[in-house]
């Protein structure tokens, strides 16, 4: 068949386009999500029933996907909206484009298969296995949310469920204090990132007047908005795909059961901050902010990454620094911003994400059967594992670029992204390079370790796995053989995602022959290179061990945590010390310091102000201020209460001038019961204040800080007044709807009648709450005095009766008599 027939075949022909017509995108998520929630039931009783029903939901999405295929790839995305608040602009939207569908195959369809391995993988009934099987299906349903998010605020939203997810399942039961470690560390991580990331997407959205992904790339934003939002979002990303230095999260989340190392490290989690970079690309063309930081931070992590992989032992955390390197190449190629760029990297997210499900799923079968991952106690296991091995060396390959897996077209397509760029081209082609020898020397390590005969170690016992820890493993390795080569579906999904960058008319094709060029020879080198570096592993290890370590990310990491946590009891010493008025202190100046100094730095005073609408506002100010004069100034509680209960009044009073006399009632109303409630409780308390020296010598910094809150607080109200020229838009719905749809002619009651009721009885709530508090204090202060009462009188006719005293605790006993 020709590349021009293979061309044609239409990917919806896989599964009947009937099937994906009238379910949305959004029940897919949902079904996840809510399958998820009633797994545990289900786990308590039979665990493999429990991953087997969780396999469900993302092999449906994957099939529906799948129906869909064709007309993505033409260009015919699938787009739902679900606006939750249309008022405001919230709104929920997910679109399949190219990317969506590529990360789909990955993010299900890897999904699938994890899931059924950890039938044969983990004990039935045991307390991970129920644990688990909720939370795979979970994060595989916030995964897919993310991956088909087109609101800047829902990727934001699965984003961190998918973290909250990870720290569920790399932290396990939290028995062991290495996965309570772990989990927090990328907990820790991965959150901070997020949430400079968050600040990245308002600052997007604000300037691009729209929060949807694809109108942004339609019509991208620009000046130094751009570049302050092209920073911040690339930090949430490069913790999430554990670029260097935020990369030592990974390595130690490998504490966590092998499958959920499988699906988190290799098909989804880590792929998401690959993801969020690859789509945006298109809005950061050209942005020095974006495409430097990816360049420089993704070539170190290459090469550091799998420099560190070339040394380990433990076959887990080979594969992890492995993860990290390849992390990093793909950083490189998502990050540029060009078509021959992001074909490659198209076609290496697909490849790593095969070859990478399929290694771990190996190693654990190894692990399962033998008991260990150390490759210094494995020998042997080819010959009893034969099968296993096989799937092993297929993914190995793929992972070192070897034809005709797909890894060798992506890899081949990434040496050619940079050439004809000059001399900076040539020298990222060098560190690739690089890299590459690195990736083909431990992809060598880990196959001899895990299945090579060993001189002077005995061999292996273990027997062959079962068919649910082995079919899983061969399917994306199989996979990564059939996609290289059949190159041209390859080519037609990676290059549909490229096409956003624009393809010319020699746009590069991925293929397995390109003829005798510098790719070619690139590949040959890394290969060569990396077998001899594989074969000198010894004496590679012992000068790494005479290096001196300069930089180490997990001692930088645990020395940061420890500052912090010095600060934090630094300042909670200093701050938290039980003052009211020092926690109001703090209020104040937070208010002054930040809000208030952009406040001031703003302000403009309207130019129709006037002092007062009415006269009787005049008198009725005049009482608040000389009632606020008052209780400052007062020296018994009872009348600080009433005077400030005065102050509560004319502000009622207040709101019957401007006509507000339900708003008014209801402030009467509270300030009533209010100082009922102070009288109570100041029954309990001491009748005056008690000023020390200290209060003397505060007083003035008090009245300084009291006036300059008051000034900022009032001078917002003023201005924050004048801004608004016309209702919002939800007060017009709610005066359409009031008389109509509630039966009322006062809006304002409409709204917290009818509109806001949950509302209403919330703050009913707080205040029932709040009078049971009251009306317990008052019924103790009785019950203590009653109590009192009654011991004194015990006490009286205890003392008067002859030969009895009284104990400490009030009990009597009879003296003994000689």
């Amino acid at each position: 068949m020709s590349d021009e027939q293979f061309h044609g075949v239409a990917w919806s022909t896989v599964v009947d386009h009937r099937l994906a017509e009238e379910v949305p995108l959004s029940a897919f998520v949902l079904v996840h999500l809510l399958v998820a929630l009633a797994l545990p039931a289900v786990a308590r009783r039979n665990t493999r029933a429990a991953f087997a029903i969780a396999a469900v939901p993302p092999a449906a999405a994957l099939t529906w996907v799948l129906a869909r295929s064709g007309s993505v790839l033409s260009g015919d995305a699938v787009v739902e909206q679900i606006p939750w608040a249309p008022l405001l602009g919230l709104e929920f939207t997910f679109r399949l484009d190219a990317l969506a569908l590529l990360m789909t195959l990955l993010v299900a369809g890897i999904g699938v298969l994890v899931l059924v391995y950890s039938i044969g993988y983990f004990q039935p009934g045991s307390g991970d296995a129920r644990r688990s099987a909720p939370l795979l299906l979970a994060f595989a349903g916030a995964m897919f949310g993310l991956v088909l998010a087109d609101d800047l605020l829902t990727v934001y939203v699965f984003w961190e469920l998918t973290t909250i997810c990870s720290f569920l399942l790399v932290g396990q039961a939290g028995i062991s204090r290495e996965s309570r470690r772990s989990a927090l560390q990328a907990l820790m991580i991965t959150t901070m990132g997020g949430l400079a990331m968050l600040l990245g997407f308002v600052v997007l959205g604000e300037a691009a007047g729209t929060y949807r992904i694809s109108e942004i790339i339609d019509e991208p934003p620009g000046g130094a908005q751009l570049a302050v939002a092209a920073t911040l979002i690339l930090v949430g990303a490069l913790t999430k795909s554990a670029q260097m230095p935020f990369h030592n999260w990974l390595p130690t989340a490998m504490v966590a059961p092998t499958p959920i190392s499988a699906y988190l490290h290799a098909a989804s989690m880590v792929k998401a901050g690959i993801f969020l970079v690859a789509r945006l690309g298109p809005v950061f063309v050209g942005v020095p902010q974006w495409w430097v930081p990816t360049l420089v931070f993704g070539l170190f992590t290459m090469v550091v990454g799998g420099w560190r992989a070339l040394h380990e032992t433990d076959l887990k955390k080979l594969l992890a620094y492995g993860t990290v390197s390849q992390l990093g190449f793909l950083m490189v190629l998502v990050g540029q911003g060009t078509y021959a760029a992001a074909l490659a990297g198209a076609a290496m997210l697909l490849a790593h994400g095969m070859f990478k499900a399929t290694l771990f799923l190996v190693v654990g079968a190894v692990d399962h059967q033998a008991g260990t991952r150390d490759v210094r106690e494995l020998s042997g296991l080819g010959r009893r594992m034969p099968a296993l091995a096989i799937i092993a060396l297929l993914a190995a390959a793929s992972m070192a670029g070897l034809p005709p897996m797909l890894g060798f077209l992506g890899k081949e397509a990434a040496f050619g992204a940079f050439l004809g760029t000059g001399g900076g081209g040539l020298l990222v082609d060098f560190v690739l390079v690089l890299g590459s020898v690195f990736t083909v020397a431990y992809s060598a390590r880990l196959l001899w370790g895990a299945f090579g005969d060993k001189p002077g170690v005995h061999p292996t016992a273990a027997k062959p796995p079962n068919a649910l820890l082995l079919v899983p493993a061969a399917v994306p390795a199989f996979a990564g053989v059939v996609l290289g080569v059949g190159y041209p579906l390859t080519d037609e999904l990676a290059g549909s995602y490229a096409a956003v960058f624009g393809a010319g008319a020699d746009a590069p094709h991925l293929e397995l022959w390109h003829g005798f060029e510098l790719p070619l020879l690139f590949s040959v080198l890394a290969v060569a290179a990396g077998l001899w570096a594989h074969a000198a592993r010894a004496r590679l290890t012992a000068v790494r061990n005479r290096l001196p370590k300069l930089l180490d990310a997990q001692r930088g990491y645990e020395r940061m945590m420890a500052l912090l946590e010095r600060t934090a009891v630094g300042v909670t010493g200093r701050t938290q010390v039980g003052s009211l008025p020092t926690y109001l202190a703090i209020i104040l100046l937070t208010v002054l310091a930040v809000p208030g100094s952009v406040l001031l730095y703003h302000a403009h005073i309207p130019d129709d102000m006037r002092l007062y609408h009415n006269l009787l506002q005049v008198p009725l100010a005049v009482l608040v201020i000389i009632a606020a004069i008052a209780a400052v100034r007062a020296k018994r509680r009872l009348t600080a209460v009433l005077v400030v209960g005065v102050i509560g009044y004319g502000i009622g009073g207040l709101f019957i001038v401007d006509g507000g006399p339900d708003v008014a009632l209801a402030q009467f109303l509270v300030e009533t019961l209010t100082m009922v409630a102070f009288v109570f409780v100041l029954r309990r308390l001491p009748t005056r204040f008690t000023k020390g020296d200290a209060a003397r010598s505060l007083r003035w910094p008090k009245l300084a800080l009291s006036v300059a809150g008051g000034v900022v607080i009032a001078l917002a109200a003023v201005l924050f007044s004048a801004a608004r020229q016309r209702p919002p838009d939800v007060s017009a719905d709610f005066i359409a709807q009031s008389e109509k749809g509630a039966g009322a002619t006062n809006v304002v009651n409409a709204i917290l009648v009818d509109f806001r009721a949950f509302d209403t009885v919330g703050e009913i709530s707080v205040l029932a709450v709040a009078a049971t508090g009251v009306a317990s204090l008052v019924l103790a202060s009785r019950f203590d005095r009653r109590r009192r009462s009654t011991r004194g009188a015990a006490a009286v006719a205890s003392a008067e009766k002859p030969g009895a005293v009284l104990s400490g605790n009030g009990h009597r006993h009879e003296e003994v008599q000689e």
